[in-house]
């Protein structure tokens, strides 16, 4: 699946060299580099969960943050010049994040000497003072430059837009981006005002040049086609550290979504997946101007042949203790894995997306609701097959939603569809996992166009839906209250009522009524 680079700064068949020969006053720096690591302080699974000591010990997991000492340690080693930097979202994900909030994230991104982040959308998902906390407690700058937070007490005297470190006698300019659409994605509050992060990049890069600083890395949590627009349409940038979107950049595997580093002009792209199970390591050297002439690394990964620091992993495992009544607990038992995985979520059906929407919709089909909604974004991971835990329910659905029922037309509901196929390219969270619907649609057409069709289960039997129709609705708080883009909810929903039952609650006991439950696809999305 995946290829360990070789001997640290080996397997160079892939990398890029800008220029030929090197003058002597080259200067060469190591960028190592993490993004969406969602609170996975231990190590996970394949699936991106939570993955047992047992598992640990025969050598099946990967990453956590233990390993991260190791690795984070051992890269310096190998560097004259390093610098450790972050893409954003390192909250959400875990029970340590719904205990601890950014306190536990600060706490071992000190330890870890990370320079600097960027603000990731789930930075805000417990509003601007649970960020402004964070950014007490962590010893580096976390950067946004793309929005107006004058007017927000908490971030206005704190959170910059971009920095100045020095490294081996150099200045390095570092800008923060975060995604234009934070205000659906997350809870920023009326406050911070977003902006487009061309414009918002090519300010900071020229105030920079203008201070004589000619090395420049955007440290952006806007994914992987944003990153490329924002190298093509701008300046003076020579490297972006991605994250978002989770992607996989590598020169060695088949499962990667581009190169490492992807070259758009000038400027080196680079990602490292997501949850700690990589971490990036590129290598690049300016000339004396502070021109990019060589670009070349991979990410490494974080399994079993990385050792554990083992002072870190006694500190998680203190930490982890008020957690492990909660999350240990067994709740039923799955015949086979349930594919809670990013792609497959937010792409078509998915079988963790059927079990969520029919959890949801059989909880409160005696309310005379027809229809589920379940955002793909909402899933944050697969579960195994086996025994279930009530941690592994939370891992797939971290966020604390509650049920939220309404009335809505036909035509609102075909509407909400359509924005929830918008984004399908960019691989939006905002895609729709439904339950008491089929829907075709067309992924080729125009965004805004893409429903073919929709059906709807009336009185046990397929009907095609009434655009004047009121039918009942479910789903979780957040998107009925606009989140993904799905504010028609908010301004055409009727009698809706936001503080039902936790959505993993409601998951993990009709998991209990179905155990051993046998995850499913039945085609209820299509595409023509």
């Amino acid at each position: 699946m995946f290829v360990r680079m070789l001997g640290g700064l080996g397997l160079m068949g892939g990398a890029l060299a800008l220029s030929a020969g090197l003058a002597t006053a080259d200067y060469s720096l190591t960028i190592l580099h993490t993004n969406d690591f969602h609170a996975r302080f231990e190590p996970i699974s394949k699936y991106d969960s939570g993955c047992s000591a047992t598992d640990n010990t025969e050598g099946k997991c990967f990453g956590g943050t233990a390993r991260l000492v190791t690795a984070i340690s051992e890269a310096r080693k190998r560097s004259n010049n390093a610098i450790l930097v972050d893409g954003g979202d390192q909250f959400q994900g875990t029970l340590f994040y719904t205990y601890y909030k950014g306190k536990m994230a600060a706490e071992f991104m000190n330890k870890l000497g990370y320079d600097a982040m960027t603000v990731g959308n789930h930075e805000f998902d417990d509003g601007p003072a649970v960020l402004r906390g964070f950014m007490d407690a962590v010893s580096f700058p976390v950067l946004m430059s793309n929005a107006d937070v004058s007017g927000e007490v908490a971030l206005k005297d704190k959170l910059l837009k971009s920095t100045v470190i020095e490294r081996g006698g150099e200045k390095l300019g570092l800008i923060g981006l975060t995604p234009h659409d934070t205000g659906e994605l997350a809870s920023p509050g009326p406050n911070v005002i977003f902006t487009d992060p061309v414009g918002a990049v090519q300010q900071e890069v020229d105030k920079l040049t203008a201070a004589g600083v000619t090395k420049i890395i955007v440290l952006s949590h806007s994914g992987y086609n944003v990153d490329k627009r924002v190298a093509a349409e701008t300046t003076g940038v020579d490297v972006i550290v991605g994250g978002h979107t989770n992607t996989y950049l590598s020169n060695t595997s088949d499962r990667a979504e581009g190169p490492y580093p992807t070259m758009v002009g000038d400027t080196a792209i680079v990602s490292a997946y997501a949850y700690g199970k990589f971490l990036g390591e590129l290598n690049v050297t300016f000339d004396d101007a502070g021109k990019l002439i060589h670009a070349t690394g991979e990410p490494l990964i974080m399994d079993a042949a990385v050792a554990e620091d083992g002072a870190t992993k006694d500190r998680i495992s203190e930490l982890a203790k008020p957690l492990d009544e909660i999350r240990n607990k067994v709740v039923a038992e799955t015949a086979e894995a349930i594919d809670g995985e990013r792609g497959a979520c937010r792409a078509g059906e998915c079988t963790m997306g059927n079990l969520v929407a029919d959890a949801t919709l059989a909880r409160v089909r005696d309310q005379g609701i027809q229809i589920a909604i379940q955002n793909g974004g909402g899933l944050r991971a697969s579960i195994d097959k086996g025994p279930v835990t009530m941690g592994e329910v939370l891992t797939v659905l971290p966020f604390q939603n509650t049920l939220s029922t309404f009335q809505a037309k036909g035509a609102t509901i075909v509407a909400a569809l359509e924005n929830g196929l918008s984004q399908i390219e960019d691989g939006a969270g905002r895609f729709p996992q439904i339950a008491g619907m089929k829907l075709v649609y067309d992924p080729a057409a125009a965004a805004g166009a893409r429903v073919v069709s929709v059906q709807v289960m009336v009185d046990g039997a397929w009907s095609d839906i009434e655009l004047d129709r009121i039918y009942g609705v479910v789903t979780n708080n957040y998107v009925r209250n606009g989140g993904d883009g799905y504010k028609i909810f908010g301004s055409e929903g009727m009698n809706a009522y936001d503080f039902g039952p936790d959505l993993a609650d409601v998951t993990a006991e009709y998991l209990a009524q179905h155990s051993p439950y046998t995850p499913y696809l039945d085609g209820r999305i299509s595409v023509k």
